[in-house]
């Protein structure tokens, strides 16, 4: 739902661009708001991600100031990431370690 909303939103922007009730900066501040969905992460792409970026579970809690525990409750399931760590999950993913140091 989340992305038929931003999808609505940027359309109808779009044609108020065009007919000059919008200005770029407001373009482009909306763009920047309507940001796409953070994916779930199951237990094995965790290890996957932590694993491609070299780190133990102690150094990925440290990367993402949480506990050793909550990272090892991530990759066997019992627990899932939210918030900001999965945000940050989603950057390593993406990005590599680098863009969190």
């Amino acid at each position: 739902m989340r992305k038929s909303i931003s999808e609505s939103i940027m359309g109808t922007v779009s044609e108020l661009e065009k007919i000059g009730l919008v200005d770029d900066i407001t373009m482009k501040n909306i763009e920047n708001l309507c940001l796409p969905e953070v994916p779930e992460y199951s237990p094995e792409k965790i290890v996957l991600i932590r694993k491609k970026c070299k780190l133990s579970q102690a150094a990925l809690a440290s990367v993402f100031n949480i506990s050793p525990s909550t990272v090892k409750k991530w990759e066997q399931g019992v627990k899932r990431p939210a918030g900001a760590s999965k945000k940050l999950l989603d950057i390593m993913e993406r990005k590599g370690l680098e863009a969190l140091m």
